[in-house]
């Protein structure tokens, strides 16, 4: 019996052309400071890709008011396979009183690394393309039991266009499972009336064990997150990644207790390629369409220099100019009032000498007048 051409081989060569490049991924963390953000990416790749911040002294920054970009990158390796990993964390995220357009320095990050990338596709070398195109955006929501803040809406509305957009809910161990699911129905519901395009895996029909983990994983969405790298002893005696609580132990890989497992399948196990082919064929291709619609071959992206932060510095300004300038013509007017007042006084001075003058002279006649007639009579 022959065993064909070879055709049936190609996956194997597939898989080894891959397992000698390795693969890249970037993901993003976005929420406020206190969520777990940096414990659940360490948890996730069960390492320490970042050490936990100091939040203690994280409002010694608030003058600043401006959201930054942190990239850091990590070699990760598993059966001799490597995965070159970058993690994107956004500190300064909501974590003002005035968080307006605080979203733009992350949604200019995600833009400018399709426009860096694009730019490289258009060069005559293009063997070293440096590529930091976001893979998936991990966006945490604070545990409040209520619903979405505006701030939430606003953000996921301009990520869910750019990038493979997964909320996530934070410090799920706060909640009760009761709060918990009735939290979850009420961000699907704002999600789906607000028109938030989320990520959502992809049904396999060919596949029936794939298909319904596709589900459940679409059906779990946002995903509830328990993160910690501690080890901690359950009652029962075992030895788990989780946090310990007067009440017990809450378990980061109990799928009882919270989605991270979940998580982890979607982000590694099993929809890792689709995230980076997803990124490529739709995020990427819909920027790159958008752009060469309005742009010539080559020609260099105009621009923004609307900084939130320099808008609010040019407002803060232009209201101490203003400021001044009233100021300045209050103090102009008292001027002006005090030199009228002066004038008035003086020119009253005035007619009073002129006054007092007038009977000096009109004394002096009289005067001038009794001795010529005295003089007369001798």
């Amino acid at each position: 019996m022959s065993d064909g051409i070879g055709i049936a081989n190609l996956p194997n060569q597939r898989h080894k052309i891959v397992a000698k490049r390795g693969a890249h991924f970037t993901i993003m963390v976005v929420g406020e400071s206190g969520l777990g953000k940096t414990t659940l990416v360490n948890t996730l790749f069960s390492t320490e890709l970042s050490p936990a911040k100091n939040y203690t002294r994280r409002h010694y920054k608030q003058l600043d008011k401006l959201t930054e970009v942190d990239i850091i990158k990590a070699e990760l390796e598993e059966k001799q396979f490597k995965t070159k990993l970058t993690v994107i964390d956004c500190p300064g995220f909501g974590d003002y009183v005035n968080n307006r357009d605080s979203w733009a320095p992350i949604v200019d990050f995600i833009d400018d690394q399709h426009e860096a990338y694009m730019r490289q596709e258009q060069q005559p070398q293009r063997h070293d393309k440096i590529d930091l195109r976001v893979h998936a955006c991990l966006y945490f929501i604070r545990p409040t039991g209520h619903t979405l803040k505006p701030l939430d809406i606003e953000i996921m509305k301009r990520l869910g266009t750019r990038v493979n957009l997964i909320p996530v809910i934070a410090k799920a161990d706060t909640l009760t499972q009761n709060d918990l699911a009735v939290y979850k129905q009420r961000i699907r519901e704002v999600i789906g009336a607000q028109g938030i395009r989320i990520y959502q895996p992809p049904v396999d029909t060919d596949d029936e064990a794939a298909a319904e983990h596709a589900r459940v994983l679409q059906a779990a969405m946002p995903f509830s997150i328990i993160g910690s790298t501690e080890d901690v002893n359950t009652p029962d005696g075992r030895v788990v990644k989780g946090r310990e609580y007067l009440w017990g132990v809450a378990e980061v890989e109990n799928e009882n207790h919270c989605d991270f497992r979940k998580l982890r399948s979607l982000l590694i196990r099993t929809h890792m390629l689709d995230l980076i082919s997803t990124t490529e064929e739709l995020h990427y291709e819909n920027y790159r369409q958008a752009q060469m619609e309005v742009r010539k071959f080559g020609e260099q992206k105009p621009r923004k220099f609307e900084n939130p932060k320099f808008k609010e510095e040019e407002e803060s300004l232009r209201k101490r100019f203003t400021e001044q300038v009233k100021a300045e013509e209050a103090r102009f007017r008292q001027w002006e009032q005090h030199l009228i007042q002066e004038r008035d006084r003086l020119n009253k001075d005035l007619e009073m000498a002129h006054s007092a003058i007038k009977a000096l002279e009109a004394e002096l006649d009289n005067l001038q007048a009794g001795y010529g007639r005295g003089t007369g009579r001798r």
